[in-house]
Order: structure tokens, then C-alpha cells, then sequence
């Protein structure tokens, strides 16, 4: 779709006392700052013109003071207390036109200015304030329209990607091209469920995200701009732009209409936040299993989703026949970290974290027969890992466990935990089944099965080689008699040309079939 060419960090930022000291209008006045020179980056919201000794009853706040001193000359008790009046209303600086009331800066005025760090700037060149409040003036009215203006291309444009189904990321990362910051959205808990932005920035922020989060939750300043998510008086989170170099204000309008935007796409959606939080984990997860990011780059992903990782013991899983949120509510039961998502395959994957002072083997059966009472399920597990860097090879071997047993005519036989020395043969196989070689063995010794496209005889041929050649066992799983059973077998050995009596091609032909299956799963 096409964007609005304006981006946030191209708005002119608020005028600071400094940068209206570098207009050209105020430059012909001779500006000269006498006092609260450390504060000339205060923000100048508007510009007033003042002589009132009481003027700070007149204010609310970042206003510019222009004055004369010409109901202050020869009193310096009001002069000091002009000065506090303005402090106390938070106005961003004073400027005060010598020559009518004061040939030089007030040493009252001065001192006290120096005392409260409110600037304090004198003018030694007549200039009519007027030039000076409306360019001043103009310049923020003309910056508010930009502002207002954006603020409702920004929201029209979110609106349009939530409509066409865009899902929360790509939100997010137009979000972060507007802020040209990383943005970070995280639940009540502080749990990162999803950011965006220039991967290196992101990084950085995740790995120091428990100091940012606590600190963009007291107050907002130094870029740490944030909004709440919610509705129906219900918070369930917020969004965070981390280093937003534009002005608080640009900020805070563009964190809103963020805000708007992941409440209606979870809205419109159905979404609920958990789901956000298990798109974390999946994202994470995938990662670690992939290898395509190193271990290490993803380890502040993983502290701030809110694994613990300093001093654990990490247990790789792999799960077939329950869905995440079956292994979330286990481990809340249990007690235990981790986190659990589901796979590309339809299997999810499990990562406990652990203290290293607790038996990681005796946690990880009591997991897995808590997620196996009522029902089967494979819960495949690699050896405990005590390095991070261990992890993603962990996870692939529990997702090699897992569906080295997948279809299994012993999945129910199997223990509470399958690990890769329970899986023998059929594990091996599963490692080898994209060899062409072992494709290649698999079709020549099957041929005589798989160009008739039998699929009962090779089933019995399965069950048969399954069993360890016991024909009483076939033909009760089969529900066939033994003689029918008899001319079946006659049939497989004719058809392949083997004899299933001697061990050495009965064993041949069974690997073969285990090849055969773990390519076709």
C-alpha cells in the first residue's frame, strides 16, 4: 500500500530556549543569557508577553516570558519575586528588553534566576517582542497542524493494514519505520510478546529490558515513551517506543495511535493477549530449532519473553498429541518455567528452564506423565543442557526423537520420556531417510511391494517385522486366521523375492520398510 512520504522523524522538533535564541529576528536583538545557561534545551510551548509583577498566576507551563521590567525598575523585592513566580509556573526562560527600565541586567532578577535554573536572557538592541511571539508562535502552530495531520495519516494507514488481515507483526515494523526506534510490546508481567525494529537496536534493548521496562513505567523521558493497551477498563499491556529521538509530544501522539491500532487488530481478530504471548514463544522456539540465528543473539529474546537464564539447566522437548496451551497450563501446575509453542510439523516444542540444584531428570518425568494421564501422548527429550548454546541442538534431537516414533506401532509402549537411545534402529533410519542411497535401498527392496501400491500386505509385512516375525501376533492384529496369514506372507516373499525365515534378508527388508515409512512421514 502506499505511505504517507511525511515520516515522524521528520517533523521539526518543539523549539527549545536554545533555538529561538538562533532565530535571525531575535539574533538583531543581541541575545545575551545572564543566568540558567544549563537549561536552554527546555522546550518553549508558547510565548507570552508579560510585566505583571504576579504574571506566574497567567501561565501554565513552558511559556517564553517577554518583558520590559518596566512595572519592576527600582524594586528589587518584586523583581525577585517575579522571577519565582515564574519558576513556580514552570515557564521555560525569560527575556527581558534592556534599555526602557534596566540599562543592565537586574542583579536581583539574576541571582535568583541563577538559583531556581530558570534561563534568564537580556536583550541589548531595542526589538519589538511582537516579531519575535509571532514567528515564535507561527513555527508551533504550523508544527501542531504537521503533527495533527500525520497523527491521522499514521492512523489511517495502520487501520488499512488491519483490515487487509495484516497480522501484528507488520504492524509493528510499520510502526517502527514511523518511530525510527525499536518498539517493544510486553505484557503487565513486563514479558516481551513482540518487537520490531533494526534487528542490533532491538537486541540491545532486550538485553537490558528489565532496567527499560521498570524506567518507562515510572515516567517517560530520554525516549522512553509508552502506552497502555487495553479497553472496557481492562489493561492487559503496553507499547513501548525505546529511544524515540523525535520530541515526547510527536512521541507520545504516534505511541497512541500505535496503542488504537493493536487494540483494534486484537479486536477485529478475536485475539486474546495469551496468543500474542505463545506467537513469542513460537517465534523463539522456531528460531532456537532452525540454527538459521546463533544461540547467543537469541538469548535476550528469550529473558526478556521472561525464561529464566542465568544459572539453569535447560530440558529440550518435543511433544505430539497436545497443544500448547494443554503444556502451558502443565506447567503452571507443576510450578515449573519453560515455554512451550507448536512447531511447522504440528508438534510442540518445550524448553524448561531449571535450577541447577534440582533433578532435571526427575522434573521431566513428572512433566511428561502429568501430560500423559488421560490420554497417550509422545513425549520426546534430549539430555539436559546446562550452556545456552547447547539448546538448539537439544531441541532438533527431541524433534528427531519425536518423530522417530511418530506412527509407531510401539507409541504406546513406549516410556513416560522417549529419549534417542529408545529409538534404536528406527532413530537411526529417521537420521538417514533423505540419503539417496538409503532411498535408493528402500525402493529396490520394496519394489515388488510398491509398484502394486499393496498397501495390506505391506501393512502386514509392518506388523509382522514389528512383532519379531510372530505370526500368532500378525494375525490376531490383523483379525485374520493363521493360514490366511500364511498365504499372505507367501504372497510378500514371492513378490520380493525374499525369504522372511533367514534373519539376514528379514532384517534387510525391515530396514528397508523403516526407510520407506520415515520418508513417506
Amino acid at each position: 500500500m502506499t505511505t504517507t512520504p511525511m515520516s515522524w522523524q521528520s517533523l521539526e522538533p518543539a523549539l527549545s530556549v536554545r533555538q529561538v535564541l538562533t532565530l535571525e529576528r531575535v539574533l538583531a536583538g543581541e541575545p545575551e543569557v545572564v543566568a540558567g545557561a544549563a537549561r536552554l534545551d527546555r522546550p518553549v510551548r508558547w510565548v507570552h508577553v508579560a510585566e505583571a509583577a504576579d504574571v506566574g498566576v497567567m501561565l501554565t507551563g513552558g511559556e517564553m516570558v517577554l518583558t520590559t521590567g518596566v512595572l519592576l525598575a527600582g524594586d528589587e523585592d518584586k523583581q525577585a519575586e517575579y522571577v519565582r513566580s515564574l519558576h513556580r509556573a514552570e515557564a521555560a526562560a525569560v527575556v527581558l528588553g534592556l534599555g526602557r527600565a534596566f540599562p543592565a541586567p537586574p542583579d536581583a532578577m539574576r541571582r535568583v534566576a541563577e538559583r531556581c535554573g530558570l534561563p534568564m536572557v537580556v536583550l541589548h538592541r531595542p526589538f519589538p517582542f511582537a516579531q519575535l511571539t509571532e514567528e515564535v508562535q507561527s513555527r508551533l502552530v504550523r508544527r501542531k497542524f504537521a503533527a495533527v495531520s500525520l497523527s491521522e495519516s499514521v492512523r489511517t494507514e495502520l487501520t488499512a493494514l488491519i483490515t487487509a488481515g495484516a497480522p501484528l507483526q507488520r504492524l509493528l515494523d510499520e510502526i517502527a519505520r514511523h518511530s525510527a526506534c525499536p518498539v517493544v510490546v510486553a505484557n503487565l508481567a513486563h514479558r516481551v510478546l513482540a518487537t520490531a525494529g533494526e534487528r542490533p537496536a532491538v537486541d540491545d534493548v532486550l538485553r537490558d529490558w528489565e532496567r527499560i521496562a521498570r524506567q518507562a513505567g515510572r515516567a517517560e523521558g530520554a525516549g522512553w515513551i509508552r502506552a497502555d493497551l487495553g479497553g472496557r477498563g481492562e489493561r492487559w499491556g503496553q507499547i513501548v517506543l525505546c529511544g524515540h529521538r523525535g520530541d515526547t509530544a510527536t512521541g507520545r501522539l504516534l505511541a497512541d495511535r500505535a496503542a488504537e491500532a493493536l487494540v483494534l487488530h486484537r479486536m477485529l481478530g478475536g485475539v486474546q493477549a495469551c496468543s500474542w504471548e505463545e506467537q513469542s514463544a513460537q517465534s523463539l522456539l522456531t528460531d532456537l530449532v532452525s540454527g538459521v540465528v546463533p544461540a547467543r543473539q537469541l538469548l535476550p529474546r528469550a529473558r526478556a519473553a521472561g525464561l529464566p537464564v542465568n544459572r539453569r539447566t535447560f530440558v529440550p522437548l518435543v511433544v505430539r498429541d497436545r497443544a500448547p496451551d494443554q503444556l502451558d497450563r502443565a506447567l503452571r501446575l507443576l510450578g515449573l518455567s519453560g515455554i512451550a509453542a507448536e512447531l511447522a510439523d504440528g508438534a510442540t516444542a518445550v524448553l524448561l528452564s531449571l535450577p541447577r540444584d534440582q533433578d532435571a531428570v526427575a522434573l521431566t518425568a513428572h512433566f511428561a506423565a502429568r501430560l500423559r494421564s488421560g490420554a497417550p501422548a509422545v513425549v520426546a527429550a534430549a539430555d539436559a543442557r546446562t550452556a545456552w548454546e547447547d539448546v538448539p541442538a537439544g531441541l532438533r534431537e527431541a524433534q528427531h526423537v519425536a518423530d522417530a516414533v511418530a506412527d509407531s506401532a510401539h507409541a504406546l509402549d513406549l516410556p513416560d520420556v522417549v529419549r534417542l537411545r529408545d529409538v534404536h534402529l528406527r532413530g537411526l533410519i529417521r537420521l538417514l531417510r533423505d540419503d539417496p542411497y538409503v532411498q535408493s535401498f528402500a525402493e529396490r527392496e520394496l519394489d515388488g511391494l510398491l509398484c502394486a501400491a499393496d498397501e495390506d500386505l505391506l501393512s502386514v509385512l509392518r506388523t509382522y517385522l514389528a512383532t519379531g516375525r510372530n505370526k500368532s501376533r500378525t494375525a490376531q492384529l490383523h483379525h485374520v486366521s493363521r493360514p490366511a496369514l500364511y498365504r499372505r506372507l507367501e504372497q510378500i516373499q514371492n513378490r520380493l523375492g525374499v525369504d522372511l525365515d533367514d534373519f539376514e534378508q528379514a532384517a534387510s527388508v525391515h530396514i528397508a520398510l523403516l526407510a520407506h515409512d520415515a520418508q513417506q512421514g
